[in-house]
């Protein structure tokens, strides 16, 4: 009698799928975990003890930020309040924002909500990247408070009469209209000046997010890499 081949028997191919399904089960539940704990953001305790998350806590905003190349990662990464010897985030040097450098975590965290959903309120998506969701038709903003072009010698500040990023950025957003920058203008938005200062905080905060070097192409921006 001819033994009956394990690839032809039903027994085989129902305990298989069975225990695939359970793997992959295990596996997702996990995965979920682990992004969660990847995505959820850190708070001021973690700032002051020089922890490193993904996604830092809202009183980052009293820090000064910058982009810089990690050897080991081979991609740059957020890098803040100064540079150890190792290329991580020192959480010393702190910079003042829109004059101040002790906003608590109840006072950011408020300002970066008023500026989430402003930018929700007006769907800055529609035209901008963010976080690589959004659209193509104006630039991405992940990035956008390490932009050079915003800092002390770029043309922004010298443009909107201000002398710091954060102020040139308020007041471009208030009137855009007044600061032609590009072929595509954008439009005025009726953003108000507190507005402005949430949205400026929430770009901050954004820029210090951990997104693995994405966007691709921003490094290569002249002075955005060891910017200022």
């Amino acid at each position: 009698m001819a033994t009956k081949s394990v690839w032809s028997d039903n027994r085989f191919w129902q305990r298989s799928a069975a225990w695939i399904t359970g793997f992959a089960s295990v596996l997702l539940i996990w995965l979920t975990f682990d992004t969660t704990s990847q995505i959820s953001m850190g708070n001021d305790s973690d700032l002051q003890n020089g922890v490193t998350k993904r996604v830092p806590g809202p009183t980052v905003i009293n820090y000064k930020i910058t982009y810089e190349m990690n050897k080991k990662r081979q991609h740059e990464i957020p890098v803040i309040g100064g540079m150890n010897a190792d290329g991580t985030s020192a959480f010393q040097e702190k910079e003042k924002f829109f004059g101040r450098d002790d906003w608590s975590e109840e006072e950011a965290a408020a300002l970066l909500r008023l500026g989430k959903l402003g930018s929700q309120a007006k769907n800055c998506m529609n035209c901008h990247t963010l976080l690589g969701n959004g659209a193509y038709y104006a630039p991405d903003l992940t990035k956008a408070w390490l932009d050079p072009a915003w800092g002390p010698e770029g043309s922004m500040q010298a443009m909107t009469g201000k002398n710091t990023k954060e102020e040139a950025m308020a007041e471009f957003l208030q009137n855009p209209s007044q600061y032609p920058t590009h072929e595509r203008m954008m439009p005025n938005l009726g953003i108000t000046a507190e507005e402005a200062k949430g949205l400026v905080a929430f770009l901050k905060h954004m820029s210090t997010i951990d997104t693995n070097g994405f966007p691709r192409n921003f490094g290569k921006i002249q002075g955005a890499v060891h910017g200022k």
